[in-house]
This record gives structure tokens, C-alpha cells and sequence, in this order.
């Protein structure tokens, strides 16, 4: 079954869904861009890795040596207030280090091994405040100031989009920076509304360049992970849309019949 929607599909931005759409989505641009490049050239499937508390911000470390001096002057005082009743211990838990793992490409050329052009497609973490944000702007950092071409691609209306100079707000992005032509870029913004732009892939001077179809890529994920399934329409997706874009989403699922 098709996603109903003529773009995007917000429902697969639901955080209990998109870790796996994020990976099926990584391996079909992979796929589809291999059989459009020249041997000259191979796509490799890279991963960052980093560390993130349970609230992408706090770790747990080395107790802090102030608060352990502490301890025992806490316990004399105990001792002192025989009329106090003794202090029971309660349930807590630890914000504890989460290791987490994101996938992007490269393309490479054969030859020399050195990456032409690296693909992100964002995640929630790249787009909140936390490691995850920071691990990925030092990424983007390095890249913009190498001869790497960078294409980013934006699928997720939450959260707070990467640093754009002069551009104006939009529900999805797609960003492409060629080295020889930065701090100038190209950026596709779209709505829910619309579908997703086709782009050339930048690679080497001179070579022809694949174009990303990526409306059709989304499409093949959505249908081999059969996530007409897994989604419930008569639900409101997460996050919501604007009032606006509310009422046409609700016209096209009844118009689909997945509402009643």
C-alpha cells in the first residue's frame, strides 16, 4: 500500500517509528544512488557513535567529591536528633549514559578512498539541544570546511532546524552545500503539502550526477516496512500539524478511506 500523502508522510516522524524509517531510509538512498553512480565511485554506510543521558544532556560520572566530604557530617547530625525518626530510603533512578548510534553515507571515490560527497538524513537528537545536536554541528563544522560536498536532509518538523542564514520557517529541508561554491548553498524547503523535491547529488567536477528521487524512495520504505500497519490514521500525528494543515490531512485520509 502507498503512503496517502503527496510528500512527506508526518506519521512516520512518530518517535516510536522513526529510528527504523531513519534506517531503512539511509539503506535505500545507499541502494538507489549505487545504481544510478559510475564504478568510479561507491557508497559507504557510516556511523557516528556518542553518548546521551536520558535527557540528551546529563551523564553519569564520578560522584562529585563535595557531596561525599558531606556524607558523614549528615550522619553525626542524625545521631544528635534522637527525637527525629531515622530516614528510610526511596526508589530513584539514575540518569544513565545511553550509547547511541547514527548512520549516514559517503560517497567516495574508488581510487584515492576520499569522500566526494557525505549524506545525512536528520534525526531528533541532531535537532534538540545535547550531545546529539553537538556531535552532529561538529560533523557539519568539519565538512563545511573541507572540499566534502554535504547534502542534509530534513524530514522532521520538531525540534530546532540547523543554522540557515536568511531562510524562512518550513515543515521539511533539504540543503545542498558544494564545496566549490560555499558559503553559497541550495535549499529546498517544502510543506506536508507538497511532495519532495527530486536533486542532483553533487560529486567530483566534470562527472554526471545522480538525481535523488527521494518522494520514490520514501515510498518503496514505506511499502516494504508495510507501515500502513503500523500507523494508526484516525490518530492525530505526532507532533501535530498546524490547524490548517489539520483539516487537509483529515480530508485526505477520509478521502483514502483510512478514516471514517
Amino acid at each position: 500500500m502507498r503512503s496517502p500523502f503527496p510528500g512527506m508522510n508526518p506519521y512516520l516522524e512518530n518517535p516510536e517509528l522513526w529510528s527504523e524509517v531513519h534506517s531503512r531510509l539511509i539503506v535505500a538512498i545507499a541502494d538507489d544512488l549505487s545504481d544510478h553512480l559510475s564504478e568510479k565511485y561507491r557508497v559507504a554506510i557510516e556511523k557516528r557513535t556518542y553518548f546521551s543521558g536520558g535527557d540528551d544532556s546529563l551523564l553519569v560520572g564520578i560522584p562529585d567529591v563535595s557531596v561525599v566530604g558531606k556524607q558523614p557530617e549528615q550522619s553525626q547530625l542524625s545521631a544528635t536528633a534522637t527525637l527525629t525518626p531515622p530516614v528510610e530510603p526511596i526508589t530513584v533512578t539514575l540518569p544513565m549514559a545511553e550509547e547511541v548510534q547514527e548512520r549516514y553515507l559517503e560517497i567516495r571515490e574508488v581510487a584515492t578512498g576520499a569522500v566526494i560527497t557525505a549524506i545525512e538524513v536528520l534525526s531528533p537528537k541532531n535537532k534538540r539541544s545535547g550531545e546529539g545536536r553537538q556531535a552532529y554541528e561538529r560533523k557539519r563544522n568539519q565538512v563545511l570546511a573541507s572540499m566534502t560536498h554535504l547534502v542534509e536532509i530534513d524530514l522532521l518538523r520538531g525540534g530546532q532546524p540547523l543554522p540557515i542564514l536568511g531562510t524562512a520557517k518550513s515543515d521539511y529541508r533539504i540543503l545542498i552545500s558544494r564545496s566549490d561554491r560555499r558559503p553559497s548553498a541550495q535549499l529546498y524547503a517544502f510543506s506536508v503539502k507538497q511532495e519532495i523535491p527530486r536533486f542532483s547529488v553533487p560529486l567530483a567536477a566534470g562527472d554526471e550526477e545522480p538525481v535523488l528521487d527521494l518522494q520514490a524512495v520514501l515510498q518503496q520504505v514505506y511499502k516494504r516496512g508495510r507501515y500502513h500497519l503500523a500507523v494508526d490514521y484516525t490518530q492525530p500525528p505526532q507532533p501535530p500539524l498546524s490547524a490548517a494543515d489539520t483539516i487537509w490531512a483529515d480530508g485526505l485520509l477520509r478521502e483514502a478511506g483510512l478514516r471514517a
